[in-house]
């Protein structure tokens, strides 16, 4: 039976009330869609996955090696998970999202991606703030503690996609990681050669590559197009790749 419109999930957390809705798009022959929304603000959409899923491929096909271990902030409807672990080389995925019931719902099979991120080996579902395991100096990034007198794990690559830019936060208290501190705060749990890569539904902002220039080795920027059919035209957002020496 065809889905008008349901109501899959509805949860009060302190951001706001989460909701995951599927429904049939009319415009597009009745096309299955799912969404999560923030009290009344679109956070995701399963139309539009493009760019999360090129924040991995871009970040990771700059890497070299086959034992990859990858960090992705934003867990969502799991595209940028799951675009990882498509790739081969990687050997560990740790997805960090501080919303409890976006982690349920992947676990209980809810969004079209659940089982198989939560069937794979390689990946683990953590719920905690990522903007505060990847900045604290004595955490990792599962949220525990760093091990006296072991050297602090680090990883090749961190992906993030939460915010809807660098200047356009969900929540006013992530704008502390996007300056130099946070971001040379995030750079120490990164190896050498390692990347740091982050979705924007924004063009490139000259501002923040000048800032990544000064915390990273290099750094660049990747628009990514996608269709857009409520526009009848392709719309675009930006995936940045930096690189620690």
């Amino acid at each position: 039976m065809t889905v008008v419109f349901e109501e899959l999930d509805y949860q009060e957390t302190p951001l706001g009330v989460i909701s995951l809705r599927r429904r049939s798009e009319p415009r597009l022959n009745n096309k299955i869609l799912f969404e999560i929304k923030l009290d009344d603000e679109y956070l995701m959409s399963s139309l539009f996955t493009e760019a999360e899923i090129q924040l991995s491929k871009i970040c990771l096909a700059a890497l070299e090696g086959d034992e990859l271990d990858v960090v992705v902030g934003g867990l969502g409807l799991g595209y940028t998970a799951w675009a990882a672990l498509e790739n081969p080389a990687v050997r560990s995925l740790k997805v960090v999202d501080v919303m409890a019931p976006v982690i349920d719902w992947h676990r209980r099979g809810l969004v079209p991606l659940g089982t198989q991120l939560t069937s794979d080996p390689r990946c683990t579902l953590i719920h905690a703030d990522f903007f505060d395991v990847a900045t604290s100096k004595t955490k990792d990034f599962d949220g525990l503690a760093y091990s006296e007198g072991q050297p602090h794990p680090q990883v090749h690559a961190v992906l993030l996609d939460i915010d809807h830019s660098p200047s356009y936060w969900l929540n006013p208290g992530n704008s502390a990681f996007y300056t130099e501190q946070g971001l040379r705060d995030v750079s120490e749990k990164i190896l050498s050669g390692g990347i740091f890569g982050l979705w924007s539904d924004e063009p490139p902002a000259a501002d923040f590559m000048a800032l990544l220039n000064r915390i990273f080795e290099s750094c660049e920027s990747h628009v990514v197009s996608f269709p857009n059919p409520y526009l009848g035209t392709d719309s675009t957002n930006t995936v940045y790749l930096a690189r620690k020496a």
